[in-house]
């Protein structure tokens, strides 16, 4: 049974910085491509960060320069550091892969940002 479970999320003002965690169980998370979407109220879930098994990065442009994404693969973890923080990345933040043929995602984790 494959798991992914997100944590590290908050209330925080604007400018300031949070580090998103997700773990990761039931796959051989190494060889899998991660990613991290939000989903603010009332809008679709967009992608944010993405990472590779080989460690290769990208970024939506409304984050790029302001989070950094990373994976550890003795811990099965993929994280999301975000910085300056602005009030319109309040979201809910989710981790996703896909693998097995079938797509996967976590619970979710809320990021309020304050003015």
């Amino acid at each position: 049974q494959v798991h992914l479970v997100e944590s590290g999320g908050g209330l925080v003002q604007a400018g300031g910085s949070l580090r998103l965690s997700c773990a990761a169980s039931g796959i051989n998370f190494k060889i899998y491509t991660m990613h991290w979407y939000r989903q603010g109220p009332g809008e679709q879930r967009d992608l944010v960060a993405t990472i590779t098994s080989s460690g290769s990065t990208t970024y939506s442009d409304s984050v790029k320069g302001r989070f950094t994404i990373s994976r550890n693969n003795p811990w099965n973890t993929v994280n999301l550091q975000m910085s300056s923080l602005k009030p319109e990345d309040t979201a809910r933040y989710y981790c996703h892969t896909f693998a097995r043929g079938r797509e996967f995602w976590g619970q979710g984790t809320q990021v309020t940002v304050s003015t």
